[in-house]
């Protein structure tokens, strides 16, 4: 019975863990660029819609940012929560030290920029694609029709 307490015990992050944890995710890659897909595919779907007038498109960017705050703050507690999970407690200090750190701020901004142009440079991927496509020559098989 005490191995089990202990197990368990071993098994959930502690409150700062986790706090940390939610720090780190904030601070990281989807903590950034989420709020940058939501800007992108909320001005996607008004210019879908030429349909709204003024008052609906505003509307429709205030329903964005709502249904965007639930869901991001569910994955932020779930990325925190592993973070947790996943570094000892003076790991997860050391990265949000460096987070808060000018460094760490400074990466944090370049965050988007560095991932866009990354992106824009290597140009459209196709994974499933290219796996099909080197599969075929290799064995003649999966070959597109």
């Amino acid at each position: 019975m005490v191995t089990i307490a202990l197990l368990l015990a071993a098994a959930t992050p502690s409150a700062e863990a986790l706090t940390l944890g939610r720090q780190i995710a904030e601070h990281g890659t989807l903590g950034t660029l989420l709020p940058m897909m939501r800007q992108k595919e909320t001005e996607e779907m008004v210019a879908a819609h030429p349909e709204l007038n003024a008052t609906e498109q505003a509307k429709l960017r205030t329903t964005s940012k709502r249904v965007f705050e639930a869901g991001r703050d569910r994955i932020m507690q779930s990325e925190g929560r592993a973070w947790a999970e996943q570094l000892s407690l003076a790991q997860l200090r050391a990265v949000a030290t460096f987070q808060g750190s000018a460094a760490g701020k400074h990466y944090q901004a370049a965050m988007p920029v560095v991932i866009g142009s990354t992106m824009k440079s290597i140009g459209q991927m196709d994974f499933k694609g290219d796996v099909s496509t080197a599969f075929c020559k290799e064995t003649g098989k999966l070959c597109a029709k």
